[in-house]
């Protein structure tokens, strides 16, 4: 009897685990690769990303894998996916964004997942809706003196005219008083600095900074101001019980855990958090009331009668009253949904199940809340701005449509949500309160570039305001 011969043994055993492999292989999403080594479709993903997913969705399915910068992203967008992503203890947020965490502020990994749980306990319960009454008072004394620093009257891009308004009232209030300059050129540097550092924010996460010029100068510039004024900031403490500022109660966590080293990198890293998406809330939120006529003059009723008609008056916002004025919350939150995150983002793990397909170790789990919240089945008539749909969600109990994911979800949904809702309320109530305003540009298209945060609009938007009579 001829016996096989090793060689031949070798080449079956290979043959068979080939076999073996793709066989779970065909068992994957189905996988937009490229051909280009690491880069995969990345420059092609990169052009135009929310365009990407919607196109991908629709040829591919309700899963499917996207392989571009070296890493494998697989987008769910049906129930089983976000059923999957919301509540499999197979996926990691922390795992997902301690790369990016590292890479836009140089936190270093083992610093980040030591600390992240301890901060975030800490950022829910000083920003969380027992605490809110907080705020109310400072917020509005700082609307209101930004607000003198625009006159009676004037013409001005929205965007910046948020952006005049909410870095200062952000920063004075969560940070420090003192911190945000008040000279003209400073506070035109800070402006520049930090736009160059958002708009740029997602490619800081992926791409070498080499490549990323005015980035890297601008991350860089911001560190150095942090280096600079931390121990002043620590030192301006109120005698006052639990009146430690957001940012000192930060650092006070950092550098007991870890060093003052690290100091600097978590006050960039919550600067970023603080404005990045609150200023383009509060820009489409204004710029949809103002290019709804009916949804514009309920508005103006209903302030009108908590606080008369007349805006010279410095008005004092209570709790109270922005129950009285629902329908502004109601714009906030219908303006988030239609302008939510392009992705969230969790690692796999452990290898997960989902619509028979094997998602493997090593994957980034991604949901798109912007096309989520498109969805005709979740939300009708998805592209209208409708801010009566949200009658329908329990918002004395703090709780939200069925899957809208504007501020993630899950053990680590973000922890500022309920400020950023109290802070845009307060500056559309105050600047309409104030201002008889009037849009003189069509409301713009969202930008199509990133997938991190609330989309900046593509062009400008221009504002009329005149102060009331």
């Amino acid at each position: 009897m001829e016996l096989i011969s090793p060689t031949v043994i070798i080449s079956l055993g290979c043959l068979a685990l080939f076999l073996l492999l793709q066989r779970k292989n065909l068992r994957r999403p189905p996988c937009i690769r490229g051909w280009i080594p690491w880069i995969g479709v990345g420059f092609e993903f990169g052009k135009a990303p929310l365009e990407f997913i919607e196109k991908a969705r629709i040829k591919y399915g309700p899963i499917f894998t996207v392989f571009a910068m070296g890493n494998r992203m697989t987008f769910v967008t049906e129930e089983e996916g976000i059923n999957v992503f919301l509540k499999s203890k197979k996926i990691d947020f922390e795992l997902a964004v301690q790369n990016i965490v590292y890479h836009t502020a140089s936190i270093p990994k083992n610093v980040f997942l030591a600390l992240h749980e301890k901060l975030y306990i800490m950022l829910k319960g000083k920003m969380g809706t027992v605490n809110l009454h907080q705020f109310t008072g400072q917020l509005t004394e700082e609307l209101h003196e930004q607000l003198e620093n625009l006159g009676t009257h004037g013409t001005m891009d929205l965007n910046n005219l948020v952006r005049h308004l909410l870095y200062p009232v952000t920063v004075n209030t969560l940070f420090n008083k003192s911190w945000f300059p008040t000279n003209k050129k400073k506070i035109k540097e800070f402006h520049q600095y930090f736009q160059a550092y958002d708009e740029d924010f997602e490619y800081g996460s992926q791409l070498p900074e080499c490549l990323l010029r005015n980035w890297s100068k601008s991350k860089k510039w911001f560190l150095e101001l942090f280096e600079k004024n931390i121990p002043d900031i620590k030192a301006c403490k109120s005698a006052k019980i639990n009146s430690m500022t957001l940012l000192q109660a930060t650092l006070d966590i950092v550098e007991t855990e870890t060093s003052k080293e690290n100091s600097p990198n978590y006050g960039l890293l919550l600067l970023w958090a603080s404005l990045s998406n609150a200023v383009p809330i509060a820009f489409w939120t204004l710029a949809y009331v103002l290019s709804h006529p009916d949804i514009h003059k309920a508005i103006m009723e209903g302030i009108s009668s908590v606080f008369g008609k007349a805006g010279k008056d410095k008005i004092k916002v209570s709790e109270d009253d922005l129950e009285k004025l629902i329908l502004i919350k109601w714009c906030v939150l219908e303006a988030i949904r239609l302008q939510a995150p392009g992705v969230i983002t969790r690692k796999v793990v452990k290898p997960v199940e989902i619509l028979n397909y094997i998602i493997p170790s090593g994957d980034l789990l991604m949901l798109s809340p912007f096309w989520l919240h498109r969805n005709p089945k979740y939300f009708p008539e998805p592209e209208l701005f409708k801010p009566e749909r949200w009658k329908k969600a329990n918002l004395e109990k703090h709780s939200f449509l069925d899957c809208f994911m504007a501020f993630g979800s899950g053990k680590f949904q973000c922890p500022g949500r309920w400020f950023a809702l109290l802070e845009v309320q307060m500056c559309v109530i105050l600047v309409l309160y104030k201002y008889d305003c009037s849009l003189l540009d069509p409301l713009p298209k969202q930008s199509s570039l990133h997938l991190v945060g609330v989309p900046q609009p593509e062009g400008q938007c221009r504002i009329e305001y005149k102060q009331r009579i």
